[in-house]
Order: structure tokens, then C-alpha cells, then sequence
């Protein structure tokens, strides 16, 4: 792991050449392929060392990362051609990456801690340094103070267990029935806030709608499964309490996830809508994650990556189009069909992907989700219904007011995609339909 390592703290020289914009790309690249070729698919720990190492749940998110920063990059062609501080904008990319990097492959649970905090700071200077508004400002306090507020108390859970048990290795975490509910709450309350849930995600929204498309990107594929991958490794620890408290978070995330789903339906800013889906699917996670069964963590697992790929995806689209018309409103977005009719595909193979259509990886997700939801309890099953069926109704609507309808009057002309954004949303798309042919890895 740690070659990788090394690889990215020498990339960071790279970024004070201007032109070496598109030589950093393809180095992101050429990293995430020996990644994915370096992995042996087992179910065990690979390539340990004192600090890191990797299973197969940071294998995925890892290779996530790389991906999405490479699309990060891809997308952000506008800082580069008007050369918007595009050098300091690299290395921000690069040491997001780093701090990504260091958190998945933490086997150590206070050095998971210290890079799960650090990898606010490049999001934060990315959110303020290339925002659109002035309230990115706002967006970017509310970012920090939310995250480090609620991971204030996971600090204080991590030296108690410390004190008690000596070792902080996740492989060796044991289990007693000594600790109470407030080790339980200092222990996941910083993850339940990241993902977010429903309740304490305020800060999202407008991060999301204050973000340059990148910040969005990596936000949505890769920052909000920081809080499932945290869960996942802390509930070794708390399976006992769990079993005792866990009904409380998983009913507040199936019952938000319904009501941000009609939040959905009211947006009319793009970007909004997307953001605020994002909340209810990462409700249907929480809520899988809490049933502690094994299909509920494998769906969560599934189901973060794909909508990591499936969420990233349509904030390029929605960025597309800004870039256009400078406005993300769906009332100047209407009747894009006509505008940009080659887009248009595109805009419906995302949007099918985001309403769980076969042979998405979000099918699979859902699939898992439910099973193990309605086996922990048939009453989950009247908001699962309710959240299937209003996720397919606010797509649709996102889907349909935007490319059918009349045109915006200000709009005369026709305009074409680049190739590198049909080649942006080509490789959002192939991962989050073609891995479904090999999950067999991790469902087995």
C-alpha cells in the first residue's frame, strides 16, 4: 500500500507545471489500473503493514476514489482552459486523493480517524476556492462545523476504548457488554452525520449546490461512504448495543428517506434535486447497515458504490448544461432534447440507473436492501414501497421537465457535446452496469 503512497506524494511536483494538467489524468489512470490488478480477491486482509492494509470492502472504495478523481479532473476542463489557479487546483485533487487513499487503508482506528478529518480540508478549499456563489462561504462552514462537531465525541469513544481494551486494530476489536449507550452514540454518531441522516443533513444541500462539479463529484461518490465504511468497521465493537439501539437509526433513516423523497419533488434547481436524492438512497443504506445482518452490509456495500458512480454522474450532466446556459434551474433547462439532442441518451441511461433499472449495480443494492429490511422487520416494508416508488417519480420528473417541453426563449441555437464528456459519462455508465457481472466476489 505503501508504494501508492509514495506515488501520490510525488505526483504533487507535477502540479506547479500549467501543462502538466492532462499528464496528472492520465497518471491517475495508469494508478487506478495497477491498483485494480495489484488486489487478490479474497475475503481476508491483503498487503498489511504496521498502518495499512486492505480487504475487500477498501479494495472497492479505493479503486472508487481513483476513479472518480480521474473523472474529477476530466470534468473540470474550464479551470484548466482559463487557467483558474488549475496548478493549486491539481494538488488539492491530489491531496484529496491521498487522504482517501490513507482512510480506506487504515487498519488502525485513531489513524482512520486522523485522515477521515483531514479529507475535509481539500474539500473545503475546493468548495470555496471554485464555487459558482457567494454562499459557498456558508456552505463550506456548515460543511466543517457539522462533520467536526458531531466527530468531536467519535474522538473521546476512541480513547475510552483505547484505556479499556489496549489496541485499536480493527481485526483485533473485541466485543464486551461493559460499554454503555454513550459509547454507542460517540461511536457512530460522526458516521451517521457524514452519510448524512435524515435530521442532521442540512449541511449537504448546500455543499452540493455551492460545489464547482468536482467537489460535487467527489461529495457524492466518494465523502459520503466514509461514513458507511466507518460504520461497518465500528459495529464489530458495538454488535450487543446494536442489537439494542440500532431500530432508532434505522427507522429515522427509512422514514427520512421518505420525506426527502418528496422534498425531491419539489425542487427546481438541478443540482438540488440530485443532492437531495442522494439523502434518501443514503437512508436505505443506514438502514441496511443497522440491521447488522450479512445481507444487509453486502447490499449497503453495493449499493454505495453504485450510486458513488450513478450520483457523480448526473452532476456532470447537470454541470453540462450550466456550462451552457448558466442557470441549473429546470424552468431554463426545459425541452433540452431540442438543445442538445445528442446529451439526451445520456441524461436517460443515468437517470434509469438512479431509479435502480436493470442491469444496474443499483438493481442489486436495492435488491439486497429490501431483503434484508423486510426479513428484519415486514412493517419497513410500507416505506421501502413508498421510497421505491417515489425515487422512480422525482427521476422521471427530473428526466422529463428537463428534456421534453418548450425551449427556453433565450436558446436559439443547437449545441453539441465535447468528446470528453461523452467520454466523462461513458465511463460513469460502463462501471455502474458491467460490474454487475463479476459482484459475485462479494456476495458469495
Amino acid at each position: 500500500m505503501l508504494k501508492f503512497i509514495f506515488m501520490l506524494i510525488f505526483m504533487i511536483p507535477l502540479c506547479l507545471f500549467k501543462n502538466f494538467w492532462w499528464l496528472i489524468h492520465s497518471f491517475f489512470f495508469l494508478m487506478g489500473f495497477m491498483f485494480m490488478f495489484m488486489i487478490n480477491y479474497c475475503l481476508g486482509w491483503m498487503h498489511l503493514s504496521y498502518f495499512f492494509g486492505c480487504d475487500i470492502i477498501s479494495f472497492g472504495l479505493i479503486f472508487l476514489s481513483f476513479w472518480i478523481s480521474v473523472l474529477m479532473i476530466m470534468a473540470s476542463e474550464i479551470v484548466f482552459r482559463f487557467n483558474y489557479y488549475s496548478c493549486f487546483f491539481t494538488f488539492m485533487v491530489i491531496f484529496l486523493m491521498l487522504m482517501l487513499f490513507c482512510t480506506f487503508s487504515s487498519v488502525n482506528l485513531f489513524m482512520f480517524y486522523l485522515f477521515f478529518e483531514s479529507s475535509l480540508i481539500p474539500t473545503l478549499f475546493l468548495i470555496i476556492g471554485w464555487g459558482y456563489q457567494p454562499e459557498r462561504l456558508q456552505a463550506g462552514v456548515y460543511l466543517l462545523f457539522y462533520t467536526l462537531l458531531a466527530s468531536l465525541p467519535l474522538l473521546i469513544g476512541i480513547f475510552f476504548y483505547y484505556d479499556f481494551g489496549g489496541l485499536l486494530v480493527f481485526f483485533c476489536f473485541s466485543e464486551s457488554y461493559i460499554y454503555g449507550w454513550m459509547f454507542y452514540l460517540c461511536m457512530i454518531f460522526a458516521f451517521l452525520v457524514k452519510m448524512p441522516m435524515f435530521i442532521v443533513h442540512l449541511w449537504l444541500p448546500s455543499a452540493h449546490v455551492e460545489a464547482p462539479v468536482s467537489g460535487s463529484m467527489i461529495l457524492a461518490g466518494v465523502l459520503l461512504k466514509l461514513g458507511g465504511y466507518g460504520l461497518m468497521r465500528v459495529f464489530s465493537l458495538l454488535i450487543f448495543l446494536g442489537v439494542n439501539f440500532n431500530y432508532i437509526w434505522l427507522s429515522i433513516g427509512l422514514v427520512g428517506g421518505v420525506l426527502v423523497s418528496l422534498i425531491c419533488m419539489r425542487q427546481t434547481d438541478l443540482k438540488s434535486l440530485v443532492a437531495y436524492s442522494s439523502i434518501a438512497h443514503m437512508g436505505m443504506v443506514i438502514g441496511g447497515l443497522m440491521t447488522m445482518s450479512y445481507w444487509g452490509f453486502v447490499g449497503s456495500y453495493v449499493f454505495m458504490i453504485a450510486h458513488g458512480l450513478c450520483s457523480s454522474g448526473l452532476f456532470c450532466l447537470v454541470n453540462i448544461t450550466y456550462e451552457r446556459l448558466g442557470s441549473r434551474s429546470i424552468l431554463v433547462n426545459s425541452g433540452l432534447i431540442s438543445y442538445m439532442p445528442s446529451m439526451t441518451f445520456w441524461w436517460f441511461l443515468l437517470s434509469s440507473s438512479n431509479m435502480a433499472a436493470p442491469p444496474s449495480l443499483n438493481l442489486l443494492g436495492e435488491i439486497n436492501l429490501l431483503n434484508c429490511l423486510v426479513s428484519w422487520s415486514w412493517l419497513s416494508m410500507f416505506f421501502l414501497v413508498f421510497l421505491s416508488f417515489f425515487c422512480a417519480v422525482y427521476t422521471l420528473y427530473m428526466y422529463s421537465y428537463s428534456q421534453h417541453g418548450m425551449i427556453y426563449s433565450g436558446v436559439y441555437s443547437c449545441s453539441l457535446g465535447y468528446i470528453r464528456e461523452y467520454l466523462l459519462l461513458f465511463l460513469h455508465w460502463v462501471p455502474l452496469n458491467l460490474v454487475i457481472l463479476s459482484v459475485d466476489i462479494i456476495l458469495v
